[in-house]
């Protein structure tokens, strides 16, 4: 059984608030992506970061002070392009933190149809040294005989060079990096 795991592909990530020209440039590989799981009729799980109009106040935005993806906004959407990929059966997660809690919950059916070490999971999204790490590791710490990889090509840091160490950290931890 294979899963994508869609993270953050949102405006305020790609081209607004916290964008950058490489999140923009994975645009296209990532709704291809999309488009070839949804094809085959795999499961899709898309998250979206999801903050309050108290955001500023708490530690993540104290600690950087960039209001983004606030509920409902114009930045809180998915890319135009990767939402119009998305089957419509595919799986929203908002999540207020980096990792998703209830991302092991929404994963338990199909490890428990399938059998953990036949579930494997592809990740791919934004950013990858913040909430592309922060869920692989939390889906590893869950279910660790459940293959898991990332599509480098299908992801963006917050600069090239966190890019490289997240994937670098992903390698450590067992996830395979193509």
């Amino acid at each position: 059984m294979n899963v994508l795991i869609v993270v953050d592909m949102q405006k305020d990530f790609v081209d607004g608030a916290l964008g950058t020209a490489e999140a923009v440039e994975i645009i296209p590989a990532v709704v291809e992506k999309i488009r070839l799981y949804a094809q085959r009729g795999d499961v899709i799980i898309a998250t979206r970061d999801t903050h309050g109009e108290d955001y500023l106040s708490t530690q993540e935005g104290r600690n950087l002070p960039v209001t983004h993806c606030v509920l409902g906004t114009p930045g809180w959407q998915l890319d135009a392009a990767v939402a119009a990929a998305l089957p419509e059966n595919a799986i929203l997660l908002n999540k207020p933190t980096f990792g998703s809690a209830d991302l092991p919950e929404v994963l338990r059916p199909f490890v428990e149809e399938a059998g953990e070490e036949n579930v494997h999971v592809e990740i791919i999204g934004l950013c990858t040294d913040i909430c592309v790490v922060s869920n692989a590791l939390l889906i590893k710490a869950f279910y660790r005989e459940m293959p898991v990889s990332l599509d480098s090509a299908c992801c963006a840091g917050v600069t090239p060079e966190k890019h490289a160490a997240a994937l670098e950290t992903m390698r450590s931890c067992q996830i395979a990096v193509l």
